[in-house]
């Protein structure tokens, strides 16, 4: 990178910190292809690897305070991504880990009448969850989560930008987890959803 080019950088990090939209937008349009590419060698996957962008991307947004002016955007963007491909694949282990419990108890008891009536169960209690999410929302965690379009592909659906889209999606899933956690509704319950593919 040329002297220039950094010290453009530079500035652009500098309104960025005091919140400007546009210069968000513009270092996004700058480093979103590289970060992708270093997200889908983690990854392997292109629905993931778009995700995790967002996710880097909102990360961004939400703590600007954080950024520091002396060193270099792309630095940082790389350590929020690897934190994040971390977390994940921590989650990813505790998730097999609870789901191969789950399948074997489930073997063991499994009850075709009672499996039923689970089922309709969890189904009925994540429909009201999601019922609860304002209607444009509501639209775009069912499109994104339960039909699995991409993030572009609602974008374009809805004529809404990929970051309102991941907005959206964030603050949907915090309060479908309240939602959950108001309700006490069990993690295993959560995670019997997701064996069945109930939606």
């Amino acid at each position: 990178m040329t002297g220039q080019f950094l010290q453009n950088d530079h500035d652009l990090m500098v309104r960025l910190k005091s919140g400007d939209r546009e210069a968000f937008a513009t270092l996004y349009k700058l480093y979103a292809e590289q970060i992708f590419r270093r997200l889908m060698r983690l990854v392997k996957q292109e629905s993931i690897a778009e995700e995790l962008l967002q996710d880097v991307f909102m990360r961004i947004w939400e703590n600007l305070e954080n950024i520091d002016l002396e060193k270099p955007f792309g630095a940082y963007l790389y350590r929020i991504a690897q934190n994040l491909v971390t977390d994940l694949f921590r989650r990813a282990a505790y998730e097999k880990q609870l789901l191969d419990y789950l399948i074997a108890g489930m073997t063991e008891l499994y009850n075709p009448v009672e499996e039923s009536e689970h089922k309709a169960e969890v189904k009925h209690l994540l429909q009201q969850a999601i019922d609860t999410l304002p209607t444009q929302r509501r639209k775009v965690y069912i499109l994104c989560k339960l039909e699995g379009k991409s993030y572009v592909e609602v974008s374009q659906l809805l004529g809404i930008s990929v970051s309102t889209i991941s907005d959206h999606i964030v603050k949907a899933s915090k309060t479908l987890k309240n939602y959950a956690t108001n309700r006490k509704i069990s993690i295993v319950l959560i995670a019997t959803l997701l064996v069945f593919d109930l939606v």
